[in-house]
């Protein structure tokens, strides 16, 4: 039997002394929440007023007939409220802060939808609330930096390493250990050390149980395939616990493929051979790290997958060969991007793009038998400024040096 926080060799909880206690607060807790058959009631009533749950499943008839082969669903986390899979698991901890009687909360983000969500949570259930984001991720995901602060959250900027996800991370962690006996650290994917994966896990398996539902309820059948994104992994592990224990059922992970797996400028630690296992952010799974333990920089053109590690849960998946690991280049993201704006009037957010590229690159080869499923984690107004930038819109970019103009006289 796996020891409580590993699965396979991977997982675990290697933090500072200071902490243990205040994990074990956290552990306790979670271990209620779990036992108590009223608490699950109580967070999908509360979805289901409050956000957007269940999200709709939608039959992409364009896309099926442009690619003349499998039928594609898309699960539309994009339609939940604050426009990610991210508040599911926010407002569930937000439920267990409120029986741990603690008053702030504390979160770091990359792509800003996390953030976005503590935020909400924090307004709703009226908690102090503080957000750490890497500067680079502040400058391209600057209007959902600007959403964090109206409702109410302190933004703080970080400007160490290589400024992005994991030293948002670090930041949050020092705080953590600083004000634990007030804060609750909301992390935000399905890593770190115990419980986190596993409690991440059980909010965000609402997409899975709602996505097996609606594909038997509408289209009378499993999908041959599911496709999710995959950074930390929540989205995917998310829906992918729908359909762990279907054989006919292949479950696919795409991770950041950058500049392509050759170029050193990705973020895929599990489809490329640059992954290696080690311990970091009181966890161990697959990181992408040199040969002495020191994590090197990752790029993706979405802020939410240059992470440089990936969840314990899927790394043994992986290893068991449960889930197969895609990457998907920048360069097939924004086509992608593109194709489903235009087929189906859709705007994916950059990160959920991936899972789209790779369905894309695959689809010619299965049949009109097949039936895909997509989680769309996310929708992409947050990325209008990369989006646009990318693809070299020059109206949009008259209206930002006309705007920069204004704002300078």
């Amino acid at each position: 039997m796996e020891r409580p926080g590993y699965y396979g060799g991977f997982g675990g909880a290697f933090i500072p002394e200071i902490l243990v206690a205040t994990l074990e607060q956290l552990r306790v807790a979670f271990e209620q929440i779990k036992n108590d058959p009223s608490f699950w009631k109580a967070f999908q009533s509360l979805m289901s007023t409050y956000s957007c749950r269940p999200t709709p499943l939608t039959y992409s008839e364009n896309l099926t007939r442009h690619f003349n082969g499998p039928h594609f669903y898309i699960k539309r986390e994009d339609l939940n409220h604050t426009g990610a899979h991210k508040l599911n698991n926010v407002i569930g901890q937000g439920l267990v802060v409120q029986r741990m009687g603690k008053s702030r909360v504390i979160a770091e983000t990359g792509a800003g939808q996390h953030g976005v969500a503590t935020a909400t949570m924090a307004a709703k259930f009226g908690f102090e609330c503080m957000i750490y984001m890497g500067e680079v991720d502040v400058a391209r995901q600057r209007p959902n930096v600007f959403w964090m602060e109206q409702l109410g959250a302190t933004v703080v900027t970080v400007r160490d390493g290589a400024r992005t996800l994991k030293d948002a991370i670090n930041e949050a962690l020092r705080d953590w250990a600083t004000n634990m006996d007030t804060t609750h650290y909301v992390l935000g994917t399905v890593c770190g050390p115990h419980p986190y994966p596993e409690m991440v896990a059980y909010f965000q398996s609402i997409i899975g149980s709602e996505a097996r539902e609606q594909m038997l309820g509408q289209v009378g059948r499993l999908p041959s395939r599911v496709y999710a994104c995959v950074g930390g992994g929540s989205n995917a592990l998310g829906i992918f616990q729908g359909f762990l224990g279907d054989s006919e059922v292949e479950l696919v992970g795409v991770e950041a493929g950058g500049k392509g797996l050759k170029s050193g400028k990705h973020a895929s630690r599990l489809a490329s051979a640059d992954g290696s296992v080690g311990v970091a952010q009181g966890y161990k799974t697959y990181f992408l790290q040199n040969d002495d333990g020191q994590m090197l920089e990752t790029h993706s053109v979405a802020a939410g997958l240059d992470y440089i590690g990936v969840s314990p849960i899927l790394a043994a998946y992986h290893e068991q060969g449960s889930i197969r690991f895609e990457a998907a280049t920048n360069e097939e993201v924004l086509e992608a991007t593109r194709l489903t704006m235009r087929k189906e009037g859709i705007i994916p957010a950059l990160e959920s793009a991936h899972a789209l590229a790779c369905v894309f690159r695959e689809a010619p080869q299965m049949s009109a038998d097949d039936v895909i499923l997509i989680n769309l984690s996310g929708r992409g107004d947050k990325d209008i400024f990369t989006i646009a930038d990318a693809l070299g819109d020059e109206s949009w970019k008259r209206f930002i040096t006309t705007k920069a103009e204004a704002y300078s006289a």
